[in-house]
């Protein structure tokens, strides 16, 4: 499936068509015993239960593959990592990865998302920077936008360049900075706010204030004394 959508051949196959394109593609021997052994079952096998095995193997391989589509009449597509069709979609979305930061694109996802790769990379190599990464040497691809592109003197490149700081750590540039009266950029990452403490409810008895002696009765009690 990949390999035809690579070949820019993306329509969606049904079970029986991707059977019948396994045995036709150079595929592995491994690949081929198990194609082959699937179509002899369902070719020869008259109990229905056998059949609706094989149908449930076929489905469940397909449906649970993270790089196969199922389309709404039950036909199956490759899933690329991008959805991109020529170079102009490819350009842009490098320029999207840009624009907002996302930095650049493996080079394999590439090849595997766009069909004919290799000759859209070609035309493009003037807008494009690849990369390595050294954590595991794979291929980077970066929108090479030529306006962050600063004429730099020969002479301070050459100076730039002369410069050796294989063997001075962090730590010894800093202090030559500091010494050199240049203070360098201070990286303090973001500040985490600190966890507002919450105030304890007030545990004071809440009191019941008793009445005075009869002093809950001084509406009806009268004075007797002028009497």
């Amino acid at each position: 499936m990949r390999s035809r959508h690579q070949e820019g051949d993306d329509h969606p196959l049904s079970v029986e068509e991707i059977l019948d394109e396994t045995n036709q593609l150079d595929a592995s021997s491994k690949i081929k015993h198990l194609a082959n052994a699937l179509v002899v079952l369902s070719s020869t096998a008259e109990d229905g239960e056998i059949k609706v095995r094989i149908s449930w193997l076929l489905s469940e391989a397909l449906t649970n593959n993270p790089k196969i589509e199922v389309t709404l009449d039950g036909k199956f597509l490759f899933k690329p990592s991008y959805r991109i069709r020529d170079r102009k979609n490819l350009l842009k979305l490098l320029k999207q990865h840009d624009l907002k930061g996302l930095g650049g694109i493996l080079l394999e996802d590439i090849q595997e998302s766009l069909p004919h790769c290799e000759k859209a990379l070609k035309i493009l190599q003037d807008e494009i920077i690849y990369i390595i990464r050294p954590i595991d040497k794979k291929k980077i691809v970066f929108y090479n936008d030529k306006t962050a592109t600063l004429p730099i003197d020969e002479e301070f490149q050459k100076l730039w360049r002369s410069a050796a700081v294989e063997s001075v750590d962090d730590q010894k540039i800093e202090e030559y900075l500091e010494k050199q009266g240049i203070r360098s950029m201070q990286d303090h990452g973001l500040k985490k706010p600190l966890p507002q403490k919450r105030k304890k409810p007030n545990q004071r008895k809440k009191q019941n204030k008793k009445p005075r002696d009869n002093e809950h009765l001084a509406h009806v009690l009268e004075n007797y004394e002028d009497k």
